[in-house]
């Protein structure tokens, strides 16, 4: 029995896409794995998986200013969009994990993913409940990245949902992503 090419994309795309921001420790991968898991077709797509794709040349983000570094941020949206736009297409609801702090940044979201725009959503349980989390990870940030919540209220409070997470299980918190966005799993 030979294999055959089969239609990758469906009928019916995906009902949307969910692109989940906060600053490192917010809880973002873990509810965004969460949040895909409560429907039977999804993808959870770790925008920092996209950055360790890269082998050479690759720039993290530091605090201080660097354009390559930047440019890499912004190639990796663009990756993520690609994906996320495949994944809605062949039937698969994305929810894509970034660190979204500039209005530019998430405008390129939106100009990019399909179907556009994404239901945006920011986990905000503070800088404190962040570096907490942060010290309890297995693998330690080397950079405080805290001042990024200040950034990102001053670029981005009116826009997307904005969840305190400081004292929601996963659970519930996805529970107020659902409720926020209108996505409801099969």
């Amino acid at each position: 029995m030979g294999w055959a090419e089969v239609p990758v994309d469906t009928a019916e795309p995906a009902a949307g896409a969910i692109l989940l921001s906060g600053i490192p420790g917010s809880g973002k991968s873990t509810v965004a794995a969460a949040l895909a898991a409560r429907f039977a077709a999804s993808a959870h797509i770790e925008v920092d998986a996209l950055q360790d794709l890269i082998v050479s040349g690759g720039r993290l983000p530091t605090p201080e200013r660097d354009e390559e570094a930047d440019r890499q941020i912004f190639l990796r949206a663009r990756g993520a969009c690609l994906l996320a736009g495949s994944f809605v297409a062949a039937g698969f609801l994305p929810v894509v994990d970034d660190v979204v702090v500039r209005r530019a940044h998430l405008d390129f979201y939106r100009r990019w993913m399909t179907p556009s725009p994404p239901h945006f959503v920011v986990l905000a349980p503070g800088a404190a409940k962040a570096a907490e989390r942060n010290r309890a990870r297995d693998r330690t940030l080397t950079t405080d990245w805290s001042f990024l919540e200040t950034a990102m209220r001053d670029e981005l409070a009116d826009e997307g949902i904005w969840i305190d997470n400081a004292g929601l299980t996963v659970d519930r918190t996805v529970d107020a992503v659902l409720a926020a966005t209108g996505l409801t799993p099969p």
